[in-house]
């Protein structure tokens, strides 16, 4: 089949599956294709007299909704690029972000206040205009999504995949009609991701607007979704529930059980195959940058345990040592990747630089190894990129905050390990002399609450009296989390 616009995806659908067909379920409502459609329709008008049009970036900042999505084809059908960020943000993170990108607009909360003209409420109702279809565009980028970057600053990476979609093409073993469960939120890449392109190939997504592990388990059983893709804190928390609250649930509708973002231990993932069966239970690996992806099934992965999987759409993958020749087999080393449109094509950064080796070939950061079979293993990111709940959080965004305040000399900030979430950051602070008697810990999460979104803000803080740099003025967070990380071994 033809590519379609992604704003016709709705149309497409009323008219396949019945315009009556539900195609979007969240806590604020239900829409029908036919609903959708309409509303994306009236959407789009009223924002094309703000002025928005052809590859516009619109800012998106919404909560999990059938408005998140509404809004998001509305945008399609205008040609534009929703940009997508957490409705959570505080001010100073969005006006960063704002003055990066330079957006038409910013659709969301109320952000006027710090905005001024660029920004709509969310709740502005399009009821007074026409429903009728738009003249199909499509924009040069189907999706703009923002990251904190290593710098401290942010960046915003831009898919080059343009807002059309074939819904017959293959996607991670999801069906192409049917039911499929987003747990996620929305503002991460693969939530969005995933819940859209249950749209596109015509799939009811239910979605949730913040997850609940017993609640994750009724709606699988109400709606028999055939597929959902989840983070390991999500399966982590759904194991810790009493085993007769979950086995109390009927699952056998799912037939991918998918993970994503963050390592998974062994011991889950294992108990995972064990309750529900390998043949359900897959691993995604890969970066919003989209320079390739591995796709690995549970059966597979205890053949080869520990991988991540083989890299799937003729994307190509080299592991580097540090002189960049290529690593032997089992040989640890950095993994640069290459998409199977060559170097480049997959996206830009706005505000940061791809590391690429000779050839074009780029890394995220990632270390690992290929086996003789070319199954790739990951190990320590080279990088001091921490993982938590699935979300990435650079530790030079935390501490660029953390040094505004004025009684701080020098802050680190560490990930460490969370049985829960992977890791939780934690914040060492060396505090200025004379102010030591003066700042608390509350001081400083009511100083980040303005400055950082919840889920970057430490968990833990430590006060050292000492400096944090070495003789040549260097902070070693490396050095410094590993010595955390030995006390913790000790009962520390």
């Amino acid at each position: 089949m033809a590519t379609i616009a992604l704003g016709l995806v709705p149309s497409h659908y009323a008219d396949l599956r019945g315009p009556d067909e539900p195609c979007l379920t969240y806590p604020d409502g239900e829409l029908t294709w036919s609903e959708l459609e309409s509303r994306a329709n009236r959407r789009a008008r009223m924002l094309e007299e703000h002025g928005i049009g052809l590859n516009d970036f619109v800012t998106v900042a919404l909560e999990n909704s059938t408005l998140f999505h509404e809004t998001c084809f509305a945008l399609w059908k205008l040609g534009a690029t929703p940009h997508i960020v957490s409705p959570r943000l505080p001010p100073a993170e969005l006006k960063a972000i704002v003055e990066l990108l330079k957006p038409a607009t910013v659709i969301g909360a109320n952000f006027f206040s710090i905005l001024g003209h660029l920004s709509i409420e969310a709740g502005l109702e399009p009821d007074q205009y026409p429903d009728t279809p738009l003249e199909p565009r499509v924009a040069k980028h189907w999706k703009a999504m923002s990251s904190g970057g290593s710098t401290g600053r942010p960046k915003i990476i831009v898919d080059h995949l343009p807002s059309e979609f074939d819904p017959t093409d293959w996607l991670l073993d999801m069906p192409q009609s049917g039911c499929v469960l987003n747990p996620g939120p929305l503002y991460h890449n693969a939530p969005f991701v995933m819940a859209h392109h249950g749209l596109f190939r015509g799939n009811h997504v239910v979605g949730m607007s913040r997850f609940d592990a017993a609640e994750a388990l009724r709606l699988i059983e109400k709606f028999q979704p055939g597929w959902v893709m989840m983070v390991p804190t999500m399966m982590h928390r759904i194991w810790r529930l009493p085993e007769e609250i979950r086995n109390n649930f009927d699952l056998s509708s799912l037939k991918v059980i998918g993970h994503v973002a963050s390592p998974m231990p062994v011991w889950l993932k294992e108990a995972w195959i064990d309750w529900l069966g390998a043949d359900r239970i897959y691993e995604l690996y890969g970066g919003t940058e989209g320079t390739g992806a591995t796709w690995i099934r549970g059966d597979d992965w205890l053949a080869h345990k520990g991988s991540v999987g083989k890299f799937i759409r003729e994307a190509k993958v080299r592991v580097l040592n540090d002189q960049g020749n290529d690593c032997k087999p089992g040989e640890i080393g950095e993994i640069y990747l290459m998409p199977a449109g060559g170097p480049g094509s997959a996206y830009h950064y706005i505000g940061a630089e791809a590391q690429v080796a000779n050839g074009g070939w780029e890394t995220l950061g990632d270390m690992g190894w290929l086996d003789e079979d070319g199954y790739l293993y990951l190990a320590d990111r080279r990088t001091d990129l921490i993982l938590s709940g699935g979300a990435n959080i650079y530790p030079a965004e935390i501490e660029a905050a953390l040094a505004e305040h004025p009684a701080i000399d020098t802050a680190v900030a560490i990930g460490l390990p969370d049985e829960d979430l992977g890791q939780t950051v934690h914040a060492i602070i060396h505090i200025h002399e004379n102010w030591r008697e003066e700042v608390r810990e509350s001081d400083l999460r009511c100083f980040l609450e303005e400055r950082l979104v919840r889920y970057k803000t430490p968990r833990t803080y430590e006060f050292v009296e000492y400096s944090l740099r070495d003789d040549a003025g260097k902070v070693r967070r490396s050095e410094l989390r590993e010595q955390r990380l030995a006390q913790l071994d000790n009962g520390g």
